[in-house]
Formats: C-alpha cells, structure tokens, sequence
C-alpha cells in the first residue's frame, strides 16, 4: 500500500507507527469492528483524506456497514442513538479536541468505559493518519478513485 512505501522512508517511525495502528485494528480495541469503523470513516472524512476514507470504505463494508451507512458518515445523520453518540463524539473531537460532558454521558449510556476511551484513541489515531497522508500527499492505490465528495479544489 502506498501508505507504507511513502512511511518506509522513515524505518523507525514506521516501527513505532505500526505498533499503535496494531492496537487500534485488533481486537484489543473494545470497539465492535463496525463501531470503530465509523469512527474512522468520519475522522477521515472531516480531515478530507480521501486515502483514508478509500482504505476505510472498503474496510467498513467487511465490518458490517452497508454503503448507505457509509454514505451517510459524511453528513453524520440518520443513525440510531449509539452511531449518532460516535459521530458526535468524533465530531467534537475533531472541532475542539474534547468530547463535552453532554456526549460523554451519550456514549456511556451505549458503550462501556473502555469503549469509549478507545473511540478517543481511535479517533486520533485516524486525525494523525489523516494528517500524515494529506501533507505527504499520498496518493490512491492503483484500482482505486477518488469520492467525488472528497475532492479538494
């Protein structure tokens, strides 16, 4: 994946880089694997990585989300209370770096403690992915396209 190759000219930050992402794709994370998908599909859409919500789209479709659903992360509506909770959170966390009390208590009601936590590490884990691919300019793998909705002018 081009992700690696343009990664691989820095080893060790590759290293350290994969050690966290490891966490944050296995099973370690509490997260269901469609749960975290949304969260990555809406920080990599509010960061307008388009690398990234072209690995993810894919990804969440083998995670359980329908391409409705994915459609639908962009705008963040029309989810049931617990999707809404996540994208509120990734919204906030986006906006501000902070998720406020009031979701907080959202996600609570849906997600034990752990969960949530791991909604923060994913989260930024998929800003800082997000942050690398768009300023390295890493570009789409070969088959792929770019969303249409992604596209910066």
């Amino acid at each position: 994946l081009n992700i690696f190759k343009t990664l691989a000219r820095d080893p060790k930050a590759l290293t350290a880089f994969l050690a966290w992402g490891s966490y944050i794709l296995s099973k370690r994370n509490s997260l269901p694997a469609r749960e975290r998908e949304i969260v990555i599909l809406r920080i990599g859409y509010l960061c307008r990585s388009g690398y990234e919500w072209t690995q993810h789209h894919e990804i969440g479709k083998r995670s359980g989300l329908t391409d409705e659903e994915i459609e639908r992360i962009k705008s963040g509506r029309g989810f049931n209370n617990a999707d809404t909770a996540l994208i509120k959170a990734c919204d906030e966390l986006h906006s501000r770096q902070f998720i406020s009390d009031s979701t907080w208590a959202e996600l609570r009601s849906h997600f034990s403690e752990k969960q949530c936590m791991d909604v923060v590490f994913t989260a930024g884990q998929y800003t800082q992915v997000s942050m690398m691919l768009n300023t390295f300019g890493v570009q789409l793998d070969p088959g792929q396209s770019l969303d249409p909705d992604l596209i910066v002018p």
